[in-house]
């Protein structure tokens, strides 16, 4: 199966991830965090890559864990990603929905002037969400 749409052009980090099941991560990260889909290849149950856009621009790549990746050397389902968003309420109350494990409950950082959470999906990926949206840059 092979599906693509247009891709932000401005987007020049991807972080990357395999799952065991990204047929079911994919539905998960739309469902729980608002991702859109705008392009999947493969067959069946393997996802040999798929891309998935943040409404707030950017996005992520994912695919299925093969033993004949160059991301077979780390584990499928694992790392983390911090997204900027202007409302963790409504997208911890979202992911709270969907099933995602929360790990840092929505809260206020002090140190950096943050509101956001973390938690992570059901594979284990961390995704942690926050108004904090670092340094700017000189």
């Amino acid at each position: 199966m092979t599906e693509t749409t247009s891709v932000q052009a401005a987007t020049v980090i991807w972080p990357t991830m395999t799952y065991r099941d990204p047929n079911a991560a994919i539905a998960f990260l739309e469902k729980a965090f608002g991702f859109r889909t705008v392009a999947k290849h493969g067959a069946g149950d393997m996802v040999a890559h798929a891309e998935m856009s943040w409404p707030g621009g950017g996005g992520i790549m994912l695919g299925s864990w093969r033993e004949d990746s160059p991301l077979s050397c780390s584990p499928p389902a694992s790392g983390s990603v911090y997204i900027v968003v202007e409302d963790p309420d409504a997208l911890y109350a979202s992911a709270v929905a969907a099933g995602a494990t929360i790990t840092r409950e929505l809260l206020d950082e002090t140190d950096y002037e943050s509101r956001g959470f973390t938690c992570r999906d059901p594979e284990g990926v961390s995704w942690s969400f926050g108004t904090y949206p670092g340094e700017p840059a000189e």
